[in-house]
Order: C-alpha cells, then sequence, then structure tokens
C-alpha cells in the first residue's frame, strides 16, 4: 500500500466488512517514519465526519498536504468529481501522488464511481481475510474452520467464532446489504445465500437457485451479482480456448471465507465440519482462496472441465502466459485421477501440483509434485516476488 501511495494520487483499496481495512489504514496514517506524512481519517458512516464533507471542496482544500483517508467512501459518491479537481490542483503545483486512500466495501459499484471521475489518477488494491501465510502462529485447521476474518479466527472459543460470523452474516443482511440496491427481503437473501453454501464449489446453475428462491432466473442472477460485488462470493471461471474438445463454459461459484460457509450450515468446529457433506467442497474452496490472496492481481484462475472428464481444480494464469494445473485433494495420500492426466496433456501447464493437508512436499511423478498449502503459497509468493 506504501508504494501505492507513493506512485499514485488516489489509492481505493477494497475489501469486505471486518476484513481490516480501517485497521490497515490507521497503521499508515500512524506510520509517520514510513509515510512521512499527516494524515486525516474521515469515517462516511459517522454522522460527526459527513458534516464535515457538507461542503466537501472547502473542507479539502484545507489539508491539500495532507493524506486524507476516507472510510466506506461508496456512500458518498458525489466526492469524486470534487477529488478530481482537488487532484489535478494538486498536480499543478509538482506534487504527484499520495492524497487520497479511499476504503471501500463494494467493489463494482465503487470501481465505476471511480472510474468514471478518477481515470487515470486512481490505483486499486484488494485486501483480502488474512490467509495462510498471515496466520503462521495459528493452525492452519483452525484458519480453514473458523475462516480468515481477525475477530472470528482469533475468537477465544469456536462458539463465539461463530456467534461473531453468525452476527456478520445478519449485519450484512439487515444493515449492508439495503445500501447497495433495490430492496431485498433478508431472509431471502439468507436462503440464496446457504444455497450457495451447500453448493459451495458447484458449477452455477442460475435457473435452480430461481427455482428453489421462487423468483426469476434474471432476479436470482441480480442475487449472485450482488455477492460478488460485496467480495462475498467468487465466480471462478472456466478455461477456455479453442482446443477442438467441448468444455464447460459455466463457472464454479464459491462463498470466499470458508468460515462463513460453516456458519451458514451450522457447522461449529472441526469435528462437525469432517462429518458434513460440504467438507470436500469446503476444503477446495479454501485452497483456491488462500493461493489466489497470495498470488498478485495480474495472477488470474480459472478451473479446466471437458465433457469427456478432464478436470483440474485450479489453473493460475501467470502474466507471461505460463499455466500452473493444481488438483485439490483432501487425503493424507493423494492420488492423481486420469482426468487430471488428461486436462495436462490437453494444456500443457509448466507446473502440476497437487495440495494436500499434509506437510511433507515429494514427487507424485516426474513431472507432479504433491505439496502442502502453505508451501504452494510461499512458492506463489517467491515466484511473484522473483518477476
Amino acid at each position: 500500500m506504501l508504494r501505492a501511495l507513493n506512485e499514485s494520487p488516489a489509492v481505493v483499496l477494497l475489501g469486505p466488512r471486518q476484513v481490516g481495512k480501517t485497521t490497515l489504514a490507521l497503521a499508515v496514517a500512524h506510520a509517520d517514519q514510513l509515510y512521512q506524512k499527516q494524515t486525516i481519517y474521515l469515517d462516511l458512516e459517522s454522522e460527526n465526519d459527513r458534516a464535515k464533507l457538507a461542503q466537501p471542496e472547502l473542507y479539502l482544500s484545507d489539508h491539500l498536504d495532507k493524506l486524507v483517508i476516507l472510510d466506506e467512501v461508496h456512500r458518498a459518491p458525489g466526492l469524486f468529481p470534487v477529488l478530481r479537481g482537488l487532484i489535478d490542483q494538486v498536480r499543478r503545483s509538482g506534487r504527484k501522488s499520495g492524497q487520497y486512500l479511499l476504503l471501500g466495501s463494494a467493489s463494482l459499484a465503487l470501481l465505476k464511481q471511480s472510474g468514471e471521475s478518477l481515470a487515470g489518477r486512481v490505483a486499486y488494491l484488494e485486501l483480502d481475510a488474512l490467509n495462510i501465510l498471515e496466520t503462521k502462529q495459528q493452525a492452519s485447521d483452525m484458519l480453514w474452520v473458523r475462516g480468515g476474518f481477525p475477530e472470528s479466527l482469533l475468537a477465544v472459543t469456536y462458539q463465539r467464532s461463530l456467534r461473531w460470523r453468525l452476527d456478520f452474516i445478519r449485519t450484512y443482511l439487515e444493515r449492508d446489504i439495503p445500501q447497495f440496491g433495490p430492496h431485498i427481503a433478508a431472509e431471502t437473501l439468507r436462503r440464496f445465500w446457504t444455497m450457495l453454501a451447500h453448493h459451495q464449489g458447484g458449477l452455477l446453475n442460475t435457473a435452480q437457485f430461481a427455482r428453489n428462491l421462487g423468483v426469476d432466473g434474471k432476479t436470482a442472477s441480480s442475487y449472485l451479482d450482488l455477492m460478488v460485488d460485496l467480495l462475498l462470493v467468487r465466480r471462478l471461471q472456466p478455461w477456455y480456448a479453442n482446443l477442438g474438445k467441448r468444455l464447460v463454459k459455466a463457472p464454479k461459484t464459491y462463498i470466499r471465507d470458508s468460515g462463513i460457509v460453516h456458519a451458514l450450515l451450522g457447522i461449529e468446529d472441526k469435528e462437525s465440519l469432517l462429518s458434513h457433506p460440504v467438507v470436500g467442497h469446503s476444503w477446495e474452496g479454501f485452497v483456491i482462496e488462500n493461493l489466489l490472496s497470495c498470488a498478485p492481481a495480474d495472477v488470474q484462475g480459472y478451473f479446466y472441465r471437458s465433457s469427456g472428464g478432464a478436470e483440474i481444480d485450479l489453473l493460475l494464469l501467470w502474466p507471461d502466459h505460463t499455466l500452473w494445473a493444481i488438483e485439490i485433494k483432501r487425503s493424507l495420500t493423494p492420488k492423481v485421477d486420469r482426468g487430471f492426466h488428461s486436462a495436462c496433456a490437453d494444456l500443457t501447464p509448466a507446473k502440476k501440483f497437487i495440495v494436500y493437508p499434509g506437510v511433507e512436499r515429494y514427487p507424485a511423478s516426474d513431472d507432479i509434485e504433491v505439496i502442502s498449502l502453505t508451501d504452494l503459497a510461499r512458492l506463489v509468493l517467491q515466484t511473484h516476488q522473483g518477476q
């Protein structure tokens, strides 16, 4: 983030609520020895702070020499044209970076608002839930069961962790989601969210969701779009290339935080999870989210599936068009399916891995390596840093 602030007039930090955006922003604000600029923090959910911006140009003109942090900035879309004018004013005086840090919880709405007004003046960062490389003091199974939201992960007991996640879900349904679109009954959206949890890692079938909810397909699609926009759900797109094969074209859907999956399904601890039908897909989503969290923004994630049974759980496409093929197994003695070999023959990836819950790293064959999630996440990060 410090690098982005030193290179761009405005930085947008995106992430779901309670993921730690404000904590990170305030850490930047207090890191004077690193950033060496006075800061002002305004929370646009605070009536007092919103009142300061009743005439935003007048207020912000008094603080052109400071870094201004605007939290929950999607609540004030009218600010963006004002920020553009102030950025251009400061640019003419010779300073070209580090004026505004904008925090938001809805990606599409905020990207559209900021992109229209701040084109060429803004950098975008996304803050995910804590990943396996950031929680070395916590057991990986704890992270899997509770998810990566700090309050949930660090709760004293599993019961408190679950209560926090249930409160998080209720707050989104009753307070946060109504801010971002037409009114949706909280109970209807809860049912949809729970259906997604049961369907974790499944191919998207909007018509089926619509039938189960008693709504039309367009409405069900809008519900999913909203959950994706709020950074709560990931649509993992299928790899599609002209290979002369019939390929699956529907995306897979994953609730991004495994702890939220478990809360929606009433799963409190690891013992309950291991006996639940969602366990395999929950582990798969957990692995995918951690690897994509550790990868740079320009690495794209896909899955591959053909009508003939060839399948790869996760493909990482690097900026140089290199492909990594990753199979995910919840077994201490993982074996590669024939479908994985067939898919690799189709795509010829540069690297092939099997991620499993063990700790040893060893070859499964001449060109396939069995590896822990922690080691592969570290390898993804090191590859990025070495480029």
